[in-house]
């Protein structure tokens, strides 16, 4: 795409910044607005030898690429006209200020509504633009606990003295702003049609919260809070020790251990009757784990991983960020690009992690160094072009077709993103093969189950219709192809090589439609040596580099909790559907789109990668701390596991702290920062003999007072019946019509001049097999029949 599209981005956070860096790879023109102190990524490094630089901080140069950067003082009238003039040239405005901020800048609701009404404004904040902490100070720390993903973290521990766990970096802000820049992005490409902007309240909060798995539905269907304590009913499912390393294992279904069992050459104990199915295994875990440690404990981790995959069994190394620089798949798939910076040199980087029919996404231009770009951009700056506006603004993809072919989360979380964003998605299923989760039964306490009861379906396929197909028929194959011919998307998350099979891969829908864009989504990816491995959100943590950088002070790597990968590749993939939609309508070309678990979540291990890049080593475990931050934790409070996060940013908000908690100005060793991350388990200890005493609430609200961060850490029914979440409403309770109005957690941005809220309910199974069958294809009410007596609808 040429540089049309015009982003202006103003503030600081990971969140807005990663988002215009996406729209930067898509092939817009950023501009990047800095105060002369420049963004505070900046100053977080890492940096090349730890020598503290502004132009080498490794944060900032991933996050940055792609843009150009205007340095500007705000604080002086001459800079806001320079400003005012950029928000003339710009198409989409993203930022991260409070609403105060964008009200003295011109960047509120009503100045842009009257201003510059054809203007997309996405406004990326930790708890949105509206609603009781919509003030709150934040940290990384702070919205990741504050969006209930901690508290599920790392469920590796019973002991409940183990405190809910942060994962490494900046995880949750990164992929919101993947989330974002999709939502930007589809409204953008409605605004060239209708001539009708809109500003977009994005909450970071809502989106760690939108993407819990189990935890939401486990509390809406069953009353019940599922936590990090709980210990797992699927096994096995763990981190092992092997000779040289720990490795990952996972067996989902039944097969699964059957082929384990198979490859370890049926020993005499996986043959015991306890062992033989999932209930047994899951009240015998230590045993179970005891016997295959035993097994793993004579490989070396990669002769394992290697061999058990050939069985389709799913191990997976939990690699180091230095093993998955010389990996020979990610290799091979060129996941990885020097770029040549300024201040830097020449630099490895992650690529950009979807692969479309021309590649990955160029790195044009190397990240800036502060204002090196002021005078040139303020020089050629024109106002944006007028479109005449409208009265028929829709939701951002309406008029969009999805034939949807996905059957496990990753796959379903893109769909629900993209019918959240107004597209017609049809989601193929059958009888014969449901969906993975409408298998796994769990009706609520009063309601008959059936494939229409299961939580974990009906919360991540809100807003789609059902088709039953039988896709073992090739009569039902003939009409996924008809439904293709009438559709825009089609995405799928079958193993590599299932599609192709069906007479479904890219080749053959292309020729029924030319424009065709098709989304895969797999563990590995369409290409590479390990391309037919056995991939799940759970063993993508460890192959990532997440675990092995997670974990407790002094601990081995961990787990996720949250199988995040899962969604995590889901919304790259939803975000990769909507640049190729609007690139299409420039060229009218379609797209072969490859997202990969793996790819898309190791691209938001940036500081790990980085320290990594610039000084080869691996990134130390500190859990819920911070290298430049202290104190910054989660503390114990008053209750049972009941927990409150703080992170003090700087000397002013440690001095307001130490007039709260006493003690603490008295003791020599905390007077500097140095000292308080020297002596940072003592400064804990007494920080949360404070807090243990207090209620969570009354600590947040009196530190949140003094502008520190400072939040609960939320648990999913926390999330569920919180005030806040709910006035932006955020927790949706449709009804549906066998478990009647059950609370999902629903789109976590709202829109000012489209309509907002999930549509609909998630589908019952064919539930709209003969609307879609008549409206769309045009069959007769006898035809329909005719295709149910002959076994292809069910």
């Amino acid at each position: 795409m040429t540089e049309s599209l015009n982003v202006l981005e103003i503030g600081g956070g990971v969140s807005a910044a990663y988002a215009a860096r996406l729209l930067g790879d898509h092939g817009a023109n950023v501009v990047k607005v800095e105060p002369p102190g420049g963004d505070p990524a900046r100053a977080r490094g890492p940096f090349p030898n730890d020598e503290v630089d502004r132009e080498k901080s490794g944060l900032f140069l991933a996050l940055n690429l792609n843009k150009r950067s205007v340095c500007l003082d705000l604080a002086e009238p001459v800079e806001r006209n320079k400003l005012q003039a950029l928000i003339r040239w710009a198409d989409i405005v993203v930022h991260s200020l409070q609403a105060e901020q964008a009200l003295e800048l011109g960047l509120d609701r009503d100045t842009i509504s009257t201003a510059r009404a054809e203007l997309v404004v996405l406004s990326m904040m930790p708890f949105g633009m509206s609603g009781p902490y919509s003030g709150f100070a934040a940290e990384e720390l702070t919205i990741a606990h504050a969006g209930g993903w901690p508290s599920l973290c790392p469920m590796t521990h019973t002991e409940p003295e183990y405190a809910p766990l942060k994962v490494h970096g900046h995880h949750c802000g990164l992929m919101a702003g993947i989330a974002g820049a999709m939502a930007a992005l589809a409204v953008y490409r409605d605004a060239r049609r209708s001539g009708v902007g809109d500003y977009i309240d994005f909450s970071v909060q809502e989106y760690v919260a939108s993407v819990l798995e189990f935890g939401i539905h486990i509390y809406s269907y069953h009353d019940f809070v599922i936590t990090r304590l709980n210990v797992r009913s699927t096994i096995p499912w763990r981190i092992f020790a092997a000779k040289d390393g720990p490795i990952f294992l996972v067996c989902i279904e039944q097969d699964q251990w059957e082929r384990l069992v198979e490859f370890m050459g049926k020993p005499e104990w996986t043959q015991i009757e306890t062992f033989l199915e999932p209930s047994g295994r899951a009240q015998n875990q230590d045993m179970v784990n005891m016997f295959l440690e035993e097994f793993i404990s004579e490989w070396n981790v990669f002769d394992l991983y290697h061999a058990a995959q050939k069985y389709r069994i799913c191990f997976a190394p939990v690699m180091t960020f230095p093993q998955i620089a010389e990996n020979e798949h990610l290799r091979e798939r060129g996941f990885f690009t020097t770029v040549d910076g300024a201040a830097t040199g020449p630099v490895e980087f992650m690529a950009p992690a979807v692969i479309a029919s021309e590649g990955r996404a160029p790195i044009r231009r190397a990240a800036p160094r502060l204002g090196e770009h002021t005078d040139a951009v303020l020089q050629d700056i024109q106002p944006a072009g007028k479109v005449s506006a409208s009265d028929d603004a829709m939701l951002p993809l309406a008029g969009i077709r999805i034939i949807d072919l996905t059957w496990a989360w990753a796959g379903t979380f893109c769909s629900m993103n993209l019918a959240h964003l107004g597209a017609d998605v049809i989601h193929i299923e059958s009888e014969s093969r449901p969906d993975l989760y409408r298998r796994g039964g769990g009706a609520p306490e009063g309601v008959e189950p059936s494939l229409n009861t299961n939580g974990m379906f009906n919360q991540w396929n809100q807003g789609k219709r059902s088709v039953a197909v039988d896709l073992r028929t090739d009569r039902g194959i003939e009409l996924v192809k008809e439904l293709v011919a009438h559709a825009d998307v089609v995405v799928q998350n079958f193993a590599t090589g299932v599609m192709a099979r069906l007479g479904l891969g890219y080749e053959e829908l292309k020729v029924i439609k030319p424009g065709i864009i098709m989304a895969n989504i797999s563990g590995y990816g369409q290409s590479g040596p390990y391309r037919e491995y056995m991939g799940y959100g759970p063993s993508t943590g460890p192959l990532s580099g997440l675990s092995s950088a997670t974990g407790y002070p002094g601990g081995g790597p961990e787990e996720t909790g949250v199988a995040m990968p899962d969604p995590t590749a889901g919304i790259t993939a939803a975000w990769s559907v909507v640049s190729a939609l609007t690139r299409r309508q420039e060229t009218g070309v379609g797209e072969h789109l490859d997202i990969t678990l793996w790819e898309s979540t190791s691209a938001l291990t940036v500081e790990g990668w980085m320290e990594y890049a610039f000084n080869g080593t691996q990134a130390e475990r500190i859990g819920n701390r911070d290298p430049l931050m202290s104190p910054h934790g989660c503390f114990p409070c008053e209750g049972e596991d009941e927990w409150v996060t703080l992170a003090c940013a700087d000397d002013v908000q440690w001095q307001a702290l130490c007039r709260v908690i006493p003690g603490l100005s008295d003791d020599p060793r905390f007077a500097s920062l140095g000292g308080r991350k020297e002596h940072e388990d003592d400064l804990d200890a007494v920080i949360s003999d404070w807090t243990q005493s207090r209620d969570r609430w009354a600590i947040t609200r009196q530190l949140q007072a003094l502008g520190m961060a400072a939040f609960p850490s939320f648990t999913c029914a926390d999330i569920v019946e919180d005030p806040h979440l709910n006035e932006r409403g955020f927790i949706e309770r449709l009804e549906h019509p066998e478990v009647g109005a059950r609370a999902h957690t629903g789109i976590p941005w709202r829109l000012t001049k489209r309509a907002n809220g999930v549509r609909m309910p998630a589908p019952c199974l064919g539930g709209h097999t003969d609307a879609v069958l008549g409206g769309v294809l045009g069959y007769s009410d006898e035809e329909i029949v005719k295709l149910r007596e002959q076994g292809v609808l069910n």
